[in-house]
């Protein structure tokens, strides 16, 4: 499997274990120093992150990858992933949003890890 190829397997992994509340794989596919910061500008790390998942203030219920931009540098990548996802966030109604998420990942034991999420719509 080629480096891109795994790097979207990690991405696509990432959002069904978002929707399952697999907090394993997403321990797996999270850096511990990842950091997500939201549209609004606040940040949360993959602790508070996994929490809020967890605990149904983000809760996802579907997720379906519209477009991906890879670009690698060694041990080191950044992506673009554009989803369609249909969620419930911070007890906000229902819906479907693009959701754009600007990564940066780190290739740590040869696997794929999330590093930052920057998040946005398209």
């Amino acid at each position: 499997m080629t480096d891109e190829e795994q790097i979207l397997e990690a991405y696509e992994r990432m959002y069904a274990a978002m929707v399952a509340k697999d907090m394993d794989v997403l321990d797996e596919v999270l850096d511990e120093s990842m950091v997500l910061v939201h549209m609004t500008g606040s940040r949360q790390s993959k602790q508070q992150y996994m929490h809020a998942i967890a605990d149904g203030t983000l809760n996802y219920f579907a997720a379906e990858t519209e477009n991906v931009e890879i670009a690698i540098d060694g041990d080191h990548a950044t992506m673009t992933g554009q989803s369609h996802v249909e969620a419930v966030v911070y007890g906000s109604g229902r819906g479907w949003w693009h959701l754009q998420l600007a990564m940066k990942l780190v290739r740590r034991n040869g696997a794929w890890r999330f590093t930052e999420a920057r998040a946005s719509t398209y």
